[in-house]
């Protein structure tokens, strides 16, 4: 009896170590995103959606992540696109600037260098979301005055039109501040999410709760 104590004795301790050891946690998933300037308050809502069990990095490469965030349709869709919310891209001004309300011809010629003199055209480069959606809408094919000048971001751009009185530009509603004046409404068009291959697991669970 003396031996089976002992010896029960000698195994208690690794059963009561086995029993109180954690369970080993599964390392987060890691999800590569790509964004446009314009898309970046859906890139919030996407960190937004991501549990503890996940970690989504921002790229600079679209190639290499796994999910690209952009507004309005590329002009070719080689994966899968899925329209997570839409937005309005508009012309806005200053409040006290000259321009006024636009149609589309009125818009055209103004960024063609046709309008006041005294307003500062600003647009994007060409191969910026917002700027190829203007030029598809109102442009039509036909280039900007080539004293436009150029922001690099919808953020630069909002500030530019905020604090110069003169000023015109592009502006993806989302990033338009109260105090901007709207002159005209060039399209509204999707917010899409782009993968390269049929999103599943982790990646298909971002994207559904983006969409809600």
């Amino acid at each position: 009896m003396r031996r089976i104590l002992l010896s029960f004795l000698t195994f208690l301790p690794l059963l009561l170590f086995s029993c109180s050891t954690n369970t080993p946690q599964a390392a987060p998933q890691v999800v590569s995103v790509y964004s446009t300037f314009a898309a970046e308050p859906w890139l919030t809502e996407l960190y937004a959606c991501a549990d503890s069990n996940v970690v989504i990095v921002r790229v600079d490469d679209p190639t290499a992540s796994d999910i690209i965030l952009q507004v309005g349709e590329p002009e070719f869709i080689a994966g899968f696109a899925y329209q997570v919310d839409e937005e309005e891209i508009l012309i806005a001004t200053h409040r006290q600037s000259p321009v006024q309300n636009l149609n589309l011809e009125g818009a055209r010629a103004l960024f063609i260098g046709l309008g006041d003199p005294s307003v500062q055209v600003w647009v994007y480069a060409p191969e910026v979301d917002v700027q190829q959606i203007f030029d598809r809408f109102v442009m039509e094919g036909r280039g900007v005055a080539p004293s436009a000048l150029v922001a690099g971001t919808p953020q630069q751009m909002s500030d530019t039109l905020l604090n110069e009185t003169n000023a015109v530009g592009i502006l993806p509603r989302r990033w338009r501040a109260g105090d901007l004046r709207e002159v005209y409404s060039a399209a509204t068009v999707p917010v899409l999410a782009l993968t390269k291959n049929e999103p599943l697991g982790v990646v298909n669970q971002l994207l559904s709760c983006l969409q809600n």
